[in-house]
């Protein structure tokens, strides 16, 4: 290709939402890059599952483009990879470690690996099980951008010998999701894909409540759950449900459910993409609970925690509705205030200018070569420093939000 990019993204899928929560996170993301003057391209494997369940195959804000395999995407995209300021590869892409090998070996700007997924990557890693990431991969990245804050980040440069791990939070596009009119169908509600590990969470939080108040409506939207599972009367489950649903879907919702993998919640800090759409489309959310939660959203004001049945019960038959709309109101003003995709976007701006002032000083050259363990905790201890005495809160983390010049940004295009 002759065009030049600003970034190159090489992800998972952003053509379909489709069983995986991938899709709507770059689409958010690039939609906010674009915002700010950046020029994307997405490249994404044709793969026969996406394939035949695509919803949007270009999305805004990016040039998207499929390749079939590794071979071909060598062949017509290395000058591309070479020529962009930023190159992202997300986790779970196919054959990810082969491609995050060639993309270091040519690109000539800075490199970073987003994931999307990040306390099961790790697990995977240490089970020696991943196959789109591997630990020398990790140490060639300038940079590992991940779904996870909080102390994460520092085990993922003391351990793994990532040269920069930073939090990137997924976030919610407000031009689509928004508060609505619409009639309540549904009392509680839950938008996820099937999960063995979030199963029993699900059962306890939303199917035991439909079965004690069976006067009410409840549902279930996602795909892959097992035909052996019994749902009550009272309970709807809805297959697929496009993004472009999801708005009215929340509104149509008193509140909304939000349960999360076991791996995450051993993890905390790591908010689902669905946390940030509800409260962007005002809707309270009732929510397990795992550390740093309250980062993202104040427990009691802007988010209800339920341990239990009973808690969730309590939610649906005592908050008045005065109560409700307010819990809404609050959490929505947080995420536009936070969670927003030009947001994320400046928090890239910001990541490349910290990898590049890296790169510059030595500290973080990418040379195939892990770091020892003293040079990512010295790397992670400055980096802390730096988020402390900057003045800009995004996300729970404290950033220095600058102007770039490195990347090419229209005259007149702004945040």
């Amino acid at each position: 290709m002759n065009a030049e990019f600003d970034i190159v993204i090489l992800g998972l899928t952003v053509t379909s939402s489709w069983g995986n929560g991938h899709a709507t996170t770059w689409r958010s993301l690039i939609k906010g890059l674009s915002s700010i003057g950046y020029r994307v391209l997405f490249l994404e494997r044709d793969m026969p599952w996406y394939a035949s369940n695509r919803d949007n195959s270009q999305p805004s804000g990016a040039i998207t483009i499929l390749y079939q395999d590794v071979e071909e995407l060598r062949a017509k995209f290395e000058s591309t990879v070479a020529q962009a300021s930023l190159v992202i590869v997300g986790s779970f892409v196919p054959d990810g470690i082969e491609v995050g090998e060639w993309v270091n070996s040519v690109a000539l700007g800075r490199t970073a690996f987003y994931d999307i997924d990040t306390p099961i990557t790790l697990t995977k890693l240490d089970e020696n099980e991943a196959d789109y990431i591997s630990r020398e991969l990790i140490c060639q990245y300038d940079a590992y951008l991940s779904f996870t804050g909080g102390p994460l980040l520092r085990r993922i440069e003391e351990t793994y010998g990532s040269p920069m791990a930073r939090a990137l939070y997924c976030s919610v596009d407000i031009d689509l999701y928004r508060p609505r009119q619409s009639s309540f169908k549904w009392e509680l509600g839950y938008l996820g894909t099937y999960s063995d590990d979030r199963q029993p969470s699900l059962e306890e939080l939303l199917l035991t409540p439909a079965r004690k108040l069976r006067d009410r409506q409840f549902v279930v939207a996602g795909a892959q759950y097992p035909s052996k599972i019994q749902w009550p009367q009272n309970v709807e489950h809805i297959t697929h449900l496009p993004p472009a649903e999801h708005p009215k879907f929340y509104a149509s919702q008193r509140f909304t459910l939000n349960v999360t993998r076991e791996a995450m919640k051993r993890s905390g800090h790591s908010p689902s993409v669905r946390i940030f759409e509800a409260a962007a489309c005002g809707v309270p959310i009732i929510s397990d609970w795992w550390e740093g939660l309250n980062t993202v959203l104040q427990i009691g004001r802007q988010i209800l925690v339920a341990e239990g049945a009973d808690d969730v019960l309590r939610y649906l038959t005592d908050i008045a509705e005065s109560e409700r709309l307010q819990i809404a109101a609050a959490g929505r003003q947080r995420i536009l205030s936070e969670h927003t995709p030009a947001i994320r976007a400046l928090q890239i701006r910001r990541y490349l200018e910290e990898m590049n002032d890296n790169y510059s000083s030595g500290a973080a050259r990418r040379n195939r070569r892990c770091w020892q363990a003293a040079g990512g905790q010295a790397s992670w201890l400055a980096s802390e420093r730096n988020r402390q005495g900057a003045g800009e809160h995004i996300g729970g983390e404290a950033v220095t939000l600058h102007h770039s010049s490195d990347l090419h940004q229209p005259a007149g295009e702004g945040c």
